[in-house]
């Protein structure tokens, strides 16, 4: 069933003034939109903003004596194709979560039989308090619901973190994906590296890089919104588990080359490997500290396992994705680690680019196959990894 009919439930919190666009992109795409607004909610943004946007009475009020006459919950609940929720506070997400039906919109969530997306927004604390996460995993456990975020980064309070309601765009999209039936990985099964590793020299000190594993995050993200089932490989980084995709943390180089063997052996149709893995390791690890005895110290590396080759040289690889950070002729050194690791693509990046790549929310990439390429960029990580997502999924499908 083609989905043309959008209920959008907005709830209070200051992110309310986004879904004010996403009506707008909605009905400009042809969808009929209807919307319903908690208390809270009318405190942020007027519901004349959104009749007139949607050119449809607004709904606040599950004890409308007008609306209600004719069972206008019940009505609500059958005329829609998908229900949205964005914003999602941290309130609605806990009575949504416990099957409460107490004001209009928890009422409408209890009976639709339509498939039902949240898009949570809350400050950061409150995201990653125990509650609240516990009440995420019994939405994340219900197949009724989808989570569509959050995002991250700075918030209205000017707190930093996980809680950031998608932009308006990005929902659209998702929208837009699920009408067309799935997504550019609908139905694949995909396995992603992130991150740095860190290799032991002795109990409290190790050789690592600056991956902060926000590029691979965010591809883990846009594969899953592109309808994939994703097992994200991740070296130690500060940042939160992505909804819906299954996470295995590895430190070492080794554990990276284990974990994700175990994953694709699991079954596998695309393997992207954005991890930055450390090319060798110390010949031998002390198992007390290193202490400070001379001006100069020697420290024997050797060389580690290489996991993107590893995986590519499988009789049965899957389609392999290969990055690559330099700093000096990236497209030279890119193409050839194309083709020494028989790799189907490679996206190429300059890490001495400033405000780009390790540890920035911007990059830019060049992205090459072996008879053409493409740049994107520079845009937010995110948004490099829709696209990035995008053009993998036309190549795949090419075989």
């Amino acid at each position: 069933m083609a989905v043309r009919k959008i209920l959008l439930g907005i709830t209070g919190g200051i992110a309310a003034y986004k879904s004010a666009e996403l009506v707008r992109l909605l009905k400009k795409a042809g969808y009929e939109v209807r919307v319903v607004m908690t208390r809270g909610a009318e405190a942020f943004v007027t519901p004349l903003t959104f009749q007139a946007l949607s050119g449809e009475p607004v709904r606040t009020s599950l004890l409308d004596p007008e609306a209600e006459a004719g069972m206008g919950h019940i009505e609500l609940a059958k005329w829609a194709d998908q229900v949205v929720i964005a914003p999602a506070s941290a309130d609605f997400v806990a009575r949504l979560a416990q099957g409460m039906a107490d004001d209009l919109l928890t009422t409408v969530c209890c009976a639709t039989e339509s498939p039902i997306a949240v898009a949570p927004a809350m400050n950061q604390a409150m995201w990653s308090n125990g509650r609240t996460q516990r009440n995420i995993r019994l939405l994340e456990d219900d197949p009724q619901i989808t989570l569509w975020g959050p995002d991250q980064g700075e918030q209205a309070c000017g707190d930093n973190g996980p809680g950031r309601m998608l932009e308006a765009a990005v929902i659209a999209g998702l929208i837009m994906n699920k009408q067309a039936g799935a997504g550019e990985l609908a139905g694949k099964r995909v396995v992603i590296t992130a991150g740095p590793t860190r290799e032991p020299i002795d109990p409290v000190r190790y050789i690592s890089n600056h991956s902060s594993g926000k590029m691979g995050y965010a591809l883990a993200a846009a594969a899953r919104d592109a309808g994939a089932s994703v097992v994200l490989v991740s070296g130690p980084v500060n940042l939160p588990a992505p909804a819906g995709i299954e996470v295995r943390d590895v430190v070492t180089a080794e554990d990276m080359l284990r974990t994700s063997t175990g994953a694709v052996d699991e079954g596998c149709d695309l393997f992207i490997a954005t991890a930055a893995v450390a090319d060798y390791r110390p010949e031998n690890f002390a198992s007390d500290k290193i202490k400070k005895s001379s001006e100069s110290m020697a420290l024997p590396l050797i060389r580690n396992p290489d996991t993107l080759a590893t995986i590519a040289g499988r009789p049965d690889a899957p389609f392999t994705v290969g990055f690559a950070a330099e700093t000096s002729d990236v497209a030279r050194y890119a193409k050839g680690k194309m083709q020494l690791k028989k790799l189907r693509m490679v996206v190429a990046n300059d890490v001495s680019a400033p405000g780009l790549g390790f540890n920035s929310e911007n990059n830019a990439v060049t992205v090459f196959w072996p008879n053409g390429q493409e740049t994107i960029g520079p845009d937010t990580k995110k948004a490099i990894a829709s696209r990035l997502v995008a053009l993998i999924g036309e190549h795949l499908k090419q075989g």
